[in-house]
């Protein structure tokens, strides 16, 4: 059971970061037509970034906490060491990371989001420095 667990754990981490990925990088486009006046395109991004929150990054990342909440089930003794206190302070993180980018997608939506495409570049890398941390983290279990 523990094998199967862990397996559709990391299918379900894999598909939240692909979306963690590509959401803020649909912004950047989303910004970017949002200065040149792209009406079409801006209602374009707005149906691609409302499915892919909703239908794959939301269930994902449901999915990713409810099963990783089962094999911390099946190990509670990972609560006890440092590696895992680490690793659980960067979910919770990127689940806010997940719910800052619900906030720009409403705002996106409703025509008042003022921040630049170099700014979703950059927030766009967040979560790149979280995975290299988590997966060194549950590899490696360095403390």
């Amino acid at each position: 059971m523990y094998l199967w667990i862990k397996a559709l754990h990391l299918v379900a981490v894999v598909t939240w970061f692909a979306a963690l990925f590509y959401l803020p990088r649909l912004y950047v486009y989303h910004a970017m037509a949002r200065d040149r006046g792209e009406r079409q395109a801006i209602d374009y991004f707005i149906v691609m970034e409302r499915k892919l929150y909703r239908g794959i990054m939301t269930p994902s990342m449901i999915a990713v906490l409810v099963l990783g909440g089962g094999l911390l089930a099946l190990n509670p003794g990972w609560l006890g060491q440092g590696w895992m206190h680490v690793k659980l302070v960067l979910v919770a993180a990127l689940v806010a990371y997940h719910h800052v980018c619900l906030i720009y997608l409403k705002q996106f939506a409703a025509g008042c989001c003022t921040r630049t495409h170099r700014f979703f570049r950059i927030f766009n890398e967040l979560p790149v420095i979280a995975l290299l941390a988590i997966v060194i983290l549950a590899v490696l279990k360095p403390f």
